[in-house]
């Protein structure tokens, strides 16, 4: 290593915007900018806001075995 101190570091991960505010995020509380917003975040997994939804015909699907050819 040389005593040059010019040399810029990268960062580990690039800076994004908060999901839930939009501003920069933060090392500590990655991908959010605060605790804040990590929280949040955590409060609407918990309450099941996040959910795929699910057509009644994959259901179905799912239920049914494959036809078999018996001839």
């Amino acid at each position: 290593m040389s005593g040059d101190n010019t040399a810029q570091v990268m960062p580990l991960r690039p800076k994004r915007p908060c999901p839930e505010c939009g501003r920069p995020s933060a090392r500590e509380t990655y991908p959010f900018c605060s605790k804040r917003c990590k929280d949040v975040d955590l409060n609407r997994w918990l309450k099941g806001a996040y959910v795929i939804p699910v057509r009644d015909d994959e259901d179905e699907a799912d239920d049914v075995p494959p036809a078999t050819d018996r001839e």
